[in-house]
């Protein structure tokens, strides 16, 4: 006679190390910002096309005011604002501050064509567009026929458009009072639509907490981050692993978070070198133009001590190459799951 299921054995394989303490009551923008008072003068953000410098004190004030500016512009909670931008840090402003006022951010890749933008703010309901005065092109026509307002980061053109320094100026005791149960969602990326059509995925505060923690919390997190780092962000931040293992995850332990708006291989390689950078996020392809550039030779990256390489696999014989280019560094591949906005599997290479 076969086993019923009470009587089958339930095997549980438990670590040796604690239990990582994950705080699933507090909101995202809470959890980030927890220790603040442990590094609130360190530098938070270095916007890598400007230099231009935000502490951790401006960034959570920056954002309180975001959140504030939101609100006095009609967005509410659970209200949806697409950012169409690349990395610079009113990206980070405008995440934190929809955190804060309980709406939802859904993060665009700005080279899109229109079709595909309307596509993804028809899908998502946006009440709000956040771009670049190049991008509006883009997106006028949607927006004034459906009552959506555009918000331009630099000079906007001609039109009824807004400027986010009328965020960034808000009084931030303007703050909406708001009850964000950490189940509501606070971010909705969209697959990149490689199994079929692109799916909202919808990423709540608790989840997010969960998968940074993981990470980075307990007496052995996945990924060996403090506050001394220097994390390179070169890598869009309208992917979840940019989002998550870079953002994310350097705003919890107090980290600089270093920004490029594109790769180049040369302005990388320059600002890694002036900024001491220690944590580099790539992808294979940048990884393939690190041991194939010559002009690599020329700057000193030495700062690095650890390389997470994810979004693809990466070949033996290209790990093999990084590790001769660069032969103190610590090399890990990362998986990472829209569904599951989390690191799944990791392999390190210690040389």
């Amino acid at each position: 006679m076969e086993p019923t299921h009470d009587d089958q054995e339930e095997f549980i394989f438990r670590s040796k190390l604690p239990d990582i303490y994950i705080p699933t009551h507090l909101p995202l923008h809470t959890y980030l910002f927890q220790n603040l008072s442990q590094f609130k003068d360190r530098p938070c953000l270095i916007d890598g096309d400007t230099g231009e410098t935000f502490t951790y004190a401006d960034v959570e004030l920056i954002a309180r005011k975001v959140s504030a500016g939101l609100y006095n512009i009609g967005i509410k909670q659970y209200d949806v604002i697409l950012i169409l931008l690349h990395n610079c840090p009113q990206f980070v402003f405008a995440f934190l501050g929809a955190s804060y006022c309980g709406a939802i951010v859904t993060p665009a890749n700005p080279l899109y064509t229109t079709a595909e933008v309307v596509k993804q703010a028809t899908a998502s309901n946006s009440k709000l567009i956040i771009t670049q005065s190049s991008c509006v092109e883009k997106v006028k026509d949607f927006a004034r026929e459906n009552g959506i307002k555009v918000m331009c980061i630099d000079t906007p053109p001609e039109g009824d458009y807004l400027n986010f320094s009328e965020l960034i100026n808000s009084d931030e005791s303007d703050i909406p009072t708001v009850q964000i149960s950490t189940d509501d969602v606070v971010a909705l990326p969209y697959s990149s639509g490689t199994t079929g059509k692109p799916k909202g995925v919808m990423l709540t505060h608790k989840g997010l907490v969960t998968t940074v923690a993981q990470q980075v919390d307990g007496e052995n997190p996945n990924i060996y981050l403090h506050s001394k780092d220097v994390t390179l962000c070169v890598l869009p931040l309208y992917h979840i692993y940019s989002i998550n293992s870079v953002l994310l995850c350097g705003l919890r332990v107090g980290a600089t978070i270093l920004t490029m708006q594109r790769f180049e291989i040369i302005k990388m390689l320059e600002l890694v070198q002036k900024h001491k950078v220690t944590f580099a996020p790539f992808v294979p392809p940048i990884l393939l133009a690190i041991v194939k550039n010559p002009e690599v030779e020329r700057y000193d990256m030495s700062s690095i001590r650890m390389i997470m390489s994810g979004a693809a696999p990466l070949g033996k014989e290209l790990e093999e190459a990084v590790c001769a280019r660069l032969p103190n560094v610590t090399l890990g591949q990362v998986a990472s799951r829209f569904q599951l906005s989390v690191l799944v599997n990791r392999k390190v290479t210690n040389n």
